[in-house]
């Protein structure tokens, strides 16, 4: 069961990462195809996207430093903040952007603490 939570709460962390690269480095092209934005409001939106892409960052680095301290309460204890922050923020964003947010971001975040709790 441990083995699966690592697995799965490194899947958010992946997700997390293309979601930085999607908000930032590849917003004019991809990001904008992605988010469905024409060339104008792409434009317009470009640097709030690359702020958001910044915190999203950050819910990158909690996990990693999760997977990387030497101690390992503290590593859990970053693990769950992260998890906890990227479930919240998918259900914040389900309800003011994209109701998907809810299955890409939350439900694999729910999952992957779950299955910390049972292992």
């Amino acid at each position: 069961m441990q083995l699966l939570a690592h697995i799965v709460t490194a899947l958010v962390a992946l997700i997390h990462v293309y979601i930085v690269l999607l908000e930032t480095v590849l917003f004019p092209t991809r990001g904008r195809r992605v988010f469905g934005l024409s060339q104008e409001k792409a434009e317009l939106m470009r640097p709030a996207m690359s702020n958001q892409g910044c915190y999203n960052g950050f819910l990158v680095a909690a996990l990693c430093v999760g997977w990387l301290h030497p101690d390992a309460a503290t590593g859990a204890a970053f693990t769950v903040f992260g998890l906890c922050c990227v479930a919240v923020a998918g259900i914040w964003g389900a309800i003011t952007v994209k109701r998907s947010i809810l299955f890409i971001q939350t439900v694999p975040a729910v999952l992957a603490l779950a299955l910390r709790t049972l292992a």
